[in-house]
């Protein structure tokens, strides 16, 4: 199915301001008093923990954000990791449990509007909700530019917060440390993890990204960190500001410091502060779930008109305003078991992302080329997992039930929309197909992921790519020797430049008796001239055994022969050097042994790092 690509201009600071604004808010300006309430001032170390488990999950995010930068974040990874079945189930769940966020989120102004307006928080809600679906419409970068104006006044704002703060802090106010022991710090830190889930929000607009592979990985990376560092220290300030009689279940502590380090004014800084933060975690949340629908309907899971892009803003004004309407119709609905859905569905994410990374890395695809990888794989994972399993189970079952609900709902749709019309293979069935029958293998999800990177990586195809694209490939599972090659080539090319095999054979053999092709272990380049003009084939051969070539010490796995008329010289030294670079790369003799196919055999080839631009 052809659709219109989104257009990339966001860039690093983009990514940045996109991900810590979706961060910050309430687990900033609400949860703390709550927090401390249960962990007293070591309340800190929870924070600390949730980021700690927040970096599990967004690493294995980043990995698929750099291997598969696309529109639908999670969506996405788990459709082509999983299958189309969990990627309907999950896409509809996460779009919801994302638009029930942003709704709330501005539904929690509320504790600070009454300090500037009687006008009661839904109104506002809805007017903000319209406002913000406009300017999503408008652009991804005006969306972005209101976003990173918020986040820098907020970022502002609790610096001075910090500077000031420090110097009021009073040791006594931070003892006894640990009231309630560390178990108490452990299951806050599950408590407060929820700060955290913005983070992943920013994949869901991967595709607008430019240099997708370097910007997300590193822009999630120093939205976490900052962030984090951020909680920290003014959870710290906090407790060392207040008595604990007045934080401990307050829900407006920030407001209570900034009074007590500033007065009056700092009080109403930090309401200013809240409102801000509050209002970029909605707007992050209408960009990043209006990517969700795109990316079904791009997939046949949901109707046509969800895919529908705006000719000339380039944003899917279709699925914002449907988001924005949902976001509207949630602000009068019972908020308190919507909340705990959304944030359990949110965890889902987490675990998701790296069961897809897991898959992904067990397929064996060979496309699969994240430009970023996770470290400690798979203990990171696997603490992970271990860590988000007791957060879900920390929900309440009937919090898990309603996201079941939601999965089995997807699970229908998938089963009477979906699946006759969405045909994908996935990474999953790929792996399994390693254990089981190859018919279940497919090439559709490696053809997918060249694609992909082609786009990633700025990849524009030049003669040589249209070469290799129609070579013909030879796969030789057994040992063979020069001359049983050259018979075998001299049938694919003679067809291809209009001589005759006989002639084509003596010309190599000639040619290789003047001196060896072979370049080094495992690699040999024969080239021949023939007559006519404008003429230039390629024929790729890989020989698992080893080709025995004359005066070679070792055989010969990868031959690239090349064919060409004499007015063809410049070009055959051209691609001559591209073939040497590309077999130059660490992993090409690896890589060139474990491809499954011909296909496999040509995308290492056009895939490969070379310069471009041969004509």
């Amino acid at each position: 199915m052809e659709f219109t690509r989104l257009r990339r201009e966001l860039h690093l600071f983009d990514v940045f301001a996109i991900a810590s604004g979706a961060m910050i808010s309430s687990g900033l300006f609400i949860l703390p008093g709550l927090a401390h309430a249960k962990a007293g001032p070591a309340v800190v170390i929870s924070y600390l923990l949730a980021g700690f488990l927040a970096s599990t999950g967004m690493l294995c995010k980043a990995e698929l954000a750099s291997a598969m930068p696309r529109a639908g974040g999670t969506y996405f990874y788990i459709t082509r990791s999983m299958g189309p079945a969990a990627g309907t189930s999950a896409g509809i769940l996460l779009w919801l449990s994302l638009t029930f966020k942003s709704s709330f989120a501005l539904i929690g102004m509320a504790v600070f509007t009454q300090f500037f307006t009687t006008i009661h928080i839904n109104y506002i809600a809805m007017a903000l909700t319209v406002f913000f679906v406009i300017v999503n419409i408008v652009g991804v970068k005006t969306t972005v530019k209101i976003q990173i104006s918020l986040v820098i006044g907020i970022l502002v704002l609790i610096t001075l917060y910090i500077i000031f703060g420090l110097r009021e802090v009073s040791a006594d106010k931070l003892m006894p440390f640990l009231p309630a022991g560390w178990r108490a710090v452990f299951a806050t830190s599950g408590f407060v993890f929820i700060s955290y889930g913005g983070i992943l929000k920013v994949a869901s607009v991967a595709e607008e990204v430019k240099n997708p592979g370097r910007n997300i990985p590193l822009g999630m990376s120093l939205a976490l960190v900052v962030i984090t560092i951020v909680y920290s220290l003014v959870v710290f300030i906090t407790a060392g500001v207040l008595d604990a009689s007045v934080l401990d279940n307050s829900l407006m502590p920030l407001y209570l410091g900034g009074r007590a380090i500033f007065g009056n004014i700092g009080a109403l800084a930090m309401a200013i502060a809240a409102i801000f933060a509050f209002i970029t975690t909605a707007n992050a949340g209408i960009l990043a779930a209006s990517r969700y629908p795109m990316a079904m309907s791009r997939d046949m899971l949901l109707p046509k008109l969800f895919a529908r892009v705006h000719p000339k803003r380039r944003t899917p004004h279709i699925s914002i305003l449907i988001t924005g309407a949902i976001m509207i119709a949630v602000l009068f609905l019972p908020l308190e078991a919507l909340v705990k859905t959304a944030s359990t569905a949110l965890i889902l994410t987490f675990i998701f992302d790296i069961l897809s990374l897991i898959i992904m890395r067990q397929s064996g695809l060979q496309n699969y080329q994240p430009i970023f990888k996770a470290p400690f794989y798979p203990y990171l994972q696997i603490v992970g997992l271990v860590g988000f399993g007791f957060l879900i189970y920390e929900m309440g079952l009937v919090q898990i039930a309603i996201s079941l609900g939601f999965i089995f709902l997807g699970l229908l749709w998938y089963w009477f929309y979906g699946r006759i019309r969405a045909t994908r293979n996935s990474a999953l069935a790929h792996m399994l197909a390693g254990f089981s029958s190859k018919a279940l293998r497919g090439d559709l999800l490696e053809t997918e992921l060249r694609e992909i990177i082609r786009e990633r990586d700025s990849i524009v195809a030049d003669r040589f790519d249209e070469i290799v694209e129609k070579a013909p490939v030879i796969d030789i599972p057994q040992k063979v020797d020069m001359d049983e090659l050259f018979r075998l080539v001299s049938q694919k090319l003679a067809p291809l430049l209009g001589e005759s095999r006989e002639q084509i054979f003596k010309l190599l053999m000639e040619r290789e008796s003047e001196s060896s092709t072979v370049l080094r272990g495992g690699l040999a380049i024969p080239h021949i001239i023939v007559e006519g003009e404008k003429k230039f084939e390629i024929v790729i051969v890989r020989c698992r055994d080893g080709i025995e070539f004359s005066g070679a010490e070792k055989p010969v796995h990868c031959v690239f022969v090349m064919a060409g008329s004499r007015d063809e010289r410049n070009f055959y030294l051209k691609a001559l050097a591209a073939t040497i670079e590309i077999t130059s790369e660490q992993k090409f003799d690896a890589k060139w042994m474990k491809a499954k196919n011909s296909t496999a055999l040509k995308d290492i080839i056009l895939l490969g790092k070379r310069r471009r631009g041969l004509s």
